[in-house]
């Protein structure tokens, strides 16, 4: 029987979503808009449902208005407007969402000229391709970052943009539990909004109670062989694999429960999409798990008749763009209740002001700017939502700076207008003591108002306790979970090394002999002091550029003083910074040589330079054009800055606050799996405290979950653990002696195995680079590092020859085999001017589209198929290309698109017959070789329609009785009957008894191979 990816997953996908209600829709008799993939009458059905008023005439001109809307270099912002657009012309019915049509499709092809791709599943919503599903089996090659991969090169292809602008939502799964140990989504089910660049996959843990039998209609038993029959695996039906694949608990079938169920579809599309304005664009994202359920979580409290409470979500899980969205959806929630609300968000900083306005701006929401006390008190009583004239919704952004002085002056006394008043308070651990004015003022200007608090670190002392200033937790996401679905790192601390520590008591002591004893404000700031420090921290930033082998990285120091912020830039200007190429000493090849040195440096004070100049410092750093900052309190909170990976502390930093510095560094950066923080202050002891407050709260609010809780710190004592795991792992080989290794894993033929295998020696490689850069010599000493990456390739290699016998022998993945060949290829080029480097990309561009034609090919057997793979074979049978020139490559790209002009006219035909047969390729295979082996002389409509015949017979009786492959002799014996009756009997073909045997043998053998899971390849 058939065990692939279709059979083990997507078709039992396609049943569970039929359970959710969506109605299954056979490609095969449908119509639909190639260039859009809109299906018309689905649209037209649907849009005069939902508008009665609009005539047929009206309703073909919006379909048309929205094909233009996808031709936007906007990533569909504009059609995303007009699809959840409140008034006028309606393309979905938010208010009834039961009201709009729901399908599903299988293998819709996204075309545009020579270039296609075809998602697995793809949901129709009033006959709008808004969301598809990839899904892989479990255990395939490089897990769901090869479908990663395949989507971003196919979005950053111009010829699919309608396809991409008309995508609201993306599922991939390989169906299988998440590994929440792995850096990388390398298994598990993930959602992503979609890019013109990079797909951020998110993972999705279900916190709410879902009733699933609620949620799910019963198993129908004539949507699924109506399913089966449609996809040509009616053998599949009663097998026990299909029936455990079915359940509702698989990690694909439980990720589209809990995204694609019909309400949490309306609130995903109405309310969890955001374009973001970048520099290079448009960005689209969609809620993390924990915004929605955070944004559910108010609502429930409101329900509740709670006014106020905190949203506790570690830093870096995104708390501005979670207000963002609760804005959004709470506007509807009161205007449900005909209340206008107004929303707030309150800052205790002026540079978070500014941040929090680009954000909201960036978003879409207009920001209303309050510079005054006075504007403040006067906008607080308008009872007004609005603030401009677009109708766009707003948000005002405010200091708690100006609740103050006063409180009659903001207090709001009229309450005759329907009004609510929201303040979003971002972090509420600063700035709130119950004892200033602030506060007593923000709790005053309005008593009706409704609370909520957003911090990463509340404060949890006695004096000044978040929980008790503004209420229970609404909502709690801590670093454990944020690290395990790759939104945050874990930190690596690193300590001083002894040698330094010696050159700082010996400037120490001249200081002091000197200039006597003085303040240690003034000791720090001391040249002499700052020097070997300055030293210290530029020779281990440029050492980590080298480890981690990411020139990209930046950093941040953390002063005791401005003073010593200050001198240290100084210092740093006039020792190694470096304004261009041309002042590196030697010029421009040992500007090369040096292009992992710090060469330029920045410093953020709030006595130097304008606010416009250090905004434009800190885009900098961003962008990369910086490579270190210099800071005393400025950006130790709310600045988040992927690149930033090595945070050099310079000072103690107490309770709160030094969490918040501490993840300066701990955003998701490329590959990186750690935050880096170089510790001059010893803050272990603080950390220790601030931690154990931290983790006693959880403790009260978790219970047995703690337990499971990781630590934000990897500590020296992990490290040296984690080594001996690889060490027992890796002991029964011969680690020294790569020939004997290499001769030792070949004779391991359990898969599982050799997984482990690649694992041990892949965390080595990962333990190596921090042994080196923490300096911990005496763990080096503990595994052959040096013969690690030598090692790894080999079981690696064993691993991909395993897989390839595997393919080999049971043949279950028909078109990996061509991937493999072709996917890999390496190309080096005698040349690098540009014209090489353009034809390079057109060689790589034509070998692409080669390959995709030929692996869309289910016929290999045929013989001009055959002649054409083996031509393209003989051109890249080396895979690692030698030198190619210019000429060599023009002859290649002609060689490779006169072979697809081929293998796509073997291709048409193939699908011509494919449609005969509905969509039954082992019906195509057999009609084929009976036409190119001549051993019928009839033409090849009546052998059509003789075949069709025998398919209808064969497809019933197994459909009635699926034991009958399981006895190959009754199963031929039948099938012989069924050929002789519909050829000769029904059709008055001649039959010689060779050709009847023939037609018998071709017919047992395709549905016996799909019985027992074996590919034509």
């Amino acid at each position: 029987m058939a065990f692939n990816e279709d059979t083990r997953v997507k078709i039992p996908t396609l049943l569970h979503l039929t359970r959710l209600g969506y109605t299954y829709l056979s490609l095969k008799t449908a119509q639909w808009d190639e260039e859009t993939n809109i299906f018309p009458r689905l649209f037209r059905e649907a849009i005069s449902r939902i508008n009665p008023e609009l005539e047929p005439g009206e309703v073909e001109r919006l379909r048309e208005d929205v094909s233009l809307l996808l031709n936007n270099e906007d990533l569909g912002k504009a059609f995303y407007e007009q699809l959840t657009q409140r008034s006028g012309t309606r393309l979905i019915d938010f208010e009834n969402f039961d009201n709009n049509s729901f399908h599903v499709v299988t293998e819709l092809t996204c075309k545009n000229g020579d270039d296609e791709f075809r998602p697995d599943i793809t949901l129709l919503i009033n006959g709008m391709p808004l969301v598809f599903i990839e899904v892989k089996k479990p255990h395939n090659r490089d897990g769901v970052l090869a479908e990663r991969s395949r989507i971003n090169a196919r979005f950053q292809n111009k010829k699919f943009r309608r396809f991409i602008n008309i995508t609201q939502l993306m599922l991939f799964s390989n169906n299988m539990e998440y590994d929440n140990d792995s850096p990388e989504p390398l298994e598990g089910a993930f959602y992503a909004s979609t890019s013109y660049q990079q797909a951020m996959f998110n993972y999705f843990r279900e916190e709410e109670p879902l009733n699933i039998a609620a949620l799910l209609r019963p198993e129908n038993d004539d949507v699924e062989t109506a399913v089966l029959r449609d996809n040509n695996c009616l053998i599949i039906k009663n097998s026990p694999e299909f029936i455990t694949n079915k359940d509702a608990d698989t990690p694909t079938n439980r990720l589209c429960t809990s995204l694609l169920n019909r309400e949490r579809l309306r609130f995903v599309l109405r309310y969890a999409i955001a374009y973001v304005k970048e520099k290079n664009g448009w960005e689209q994202q969609v809620m993390r798990y924990p915004q929605l359920f955070a944004t559910k979580a108010i609502e429930q409290k409101l329900n509740a008749g709670k006014r106020k409470g905190i949203i506790w979500h570690t830093q870096g899980s995104g708390k501005t763009a979670l207000a963002y969205y609760s804005t959004r959806y709470l506007v509807d929630y009161f205007q449900q209740q005909k209340i206008i609300p107004k929303f707030y968000f309150i800052v205790d900083r002026l540079d978070l002001l500014k941040q929090a306005s680009r954000e909201f701006i960036s978003r879409g929401l207009t920001v209303h700017a309050i510079n005054s006390r006075e504007a403040f008190a006067q906008d607080i009583k308008q009872t007004t939502a609005i603030h401009n004239d677009t109708g766009k919704l707003e948000i005002t952004v405010v200091n708690i700076q100006k609740f103050k002085d006063d409180p009659e002056v903001m207090r709001v006394k009229d309450y005759a207008v329907s009004i609510q008043r929201i303040y979003f308070l971002d972090e509420v651990h600063r700035s709130y003591n119950p004892e200033g004015s602030f506060l007593a003022n923000l709790e005053q200007s309005d008593k009706n108002a409704i609370k909520i608090g957003l911090t990463g670190t509340p404060l949890l002392g006695k004096d000044s306790n978040s929980k008790a200033l503004f209420g229970d937790y609404i909502h709690k996401y801590y670093y454990n979970k944020s690290i395990a679905d790759g939104y945050t790192l874990r930190l690596i601390r690193e300590a001083i090394e002894t040698n330094y520590q010696l050159a700082l008591k010996e400037a120490l002591a001249k200081i002091e002999v000197e200039k006597g004893k003085l303040p240690m404000k003034d000791i720090v700031a001391h040249h002499a002091f700052v020097k070997p420090m300055l030293a210290y921290i530029v020779r281990d930033f440029e050492k980590s550029r080298t480890t981690l082998n990411d020139l990209s990285i930046g950093g941040m120091v953390i002063c005791d003083s401005s003073e010593q912020a200050k001198e240290m830039f100084a210092q740093f200007q006039a020792n190694y910074a470096f304004k261009s190429v041309a002042e590196i000493p030697g010029g421009y090849d040992a500007g090369i040589l040096m292009a992992n040195k710090a060469k330029n440096a920045a410093l953020i004070l709030h006595d130097i330079g304008s606010k416009e100049e250090r905004d434009t410092w800190v885009e900098d750093f961003k962008a990369g054009n910086i490579d270190l900052l210099f800071v005393y309190n400025m950006l130790l909170t709310g600045f988040d800055a992927k690149r930033l990976k090595k945070l050099y502390l310079g000072r103690v930093i107490r309770d709160h606050n030094l969490l918040q510095a501490l993840t300066r560094v701990n955003r998701t950066y490329k590959q990186h799996r750690y935050g880096y923080v170089v510790d001059f202050a010893d803050i272990r002891s603080e950390f220790d405290k601030t931690n154990k407050a931290y983790f006693d709260e959880l403790q009260s609010e978790l219970g047995d979950e703690m337990e499971h809780y990781s630590k934000l710190f990897k500590s020296a004592e992990e490290i040296a653990a984690e080594l001996e795991a690889v060490k027992d792992v890796l002991f029964q080989y011969d680690t020294l002696n790569k020939e004997l290794f290499s001769r030792q894993i070949t004779e391991i033929q359990d898969r599982a195995q050799v997984l482990a295998l690649k694992k041990a020696l892949a965390d080595a490689r990962s333990l190596y680079n921090l042994c080196r850069l923490f300096g911990f010599n005496e763990l080096l000493q503990r595994l052959p590092f040096a013969q690690i990456n030598a090692l790894y390739n080999e079981v690696d290699n064993h691993l991909a020859m395993l897989n390839l016998k595997d393919r080999l022998e049971n043949q279950s993945d028909n078109s990996g085999l061509l991937n493999m060949a072709l996917e890999e290829v390496l190309f080096k080029f005698v040349k690098i001017g540009e014209e090489e480097l353009k034809l390079a990309d057109e060689l790589k561009d034509a070998l692409r589209r080669a390959r995709e034609t030929m692996t869309s090919n289910f016929d290999p057997k045929d013989p001009a198929f055959v002649e054409l793979k083996e031509e393209l074979e003989r051109l890249f049978k080396d895979r690692n290309l030698k030198e190619v020139s210019q000429e060599e490559m023009k002859h290649n790209m002609l060689t490779l698109n006169k072979i697809q002009d081929k293998v796509r006219e073997i291709n048409r035909k193939n699908r011509l017959l494919q449609t005969k047969y509905e969509g039954d390729i082992k019906f195509v295979r057999v009609h084929k070789r009976l036409v190119e082996n001549g051993a019928i002389s009839d033409n090849e409509r009546r052998i059509f329609e003789a075949l069709r015949l025998v398919k209808q017979q064969a497809d019933d009786s197994v459909m009635q009785n699926r034991n009958i492959l399981d006895n190959d002799s009754y199963f031929e014996r039948m099938m012989q009957r069924s050929v002789v009756q519909q050829f000769h009997q029904a059709q008055n073909i001649k039959l010689t008894p060779d050709s009847t045997r023939y037609i018998n043998q071709l017919v047992v053998k395709e549905y016996l191979d799909e019985f027992n899971g074996v590919t034509p390849w």
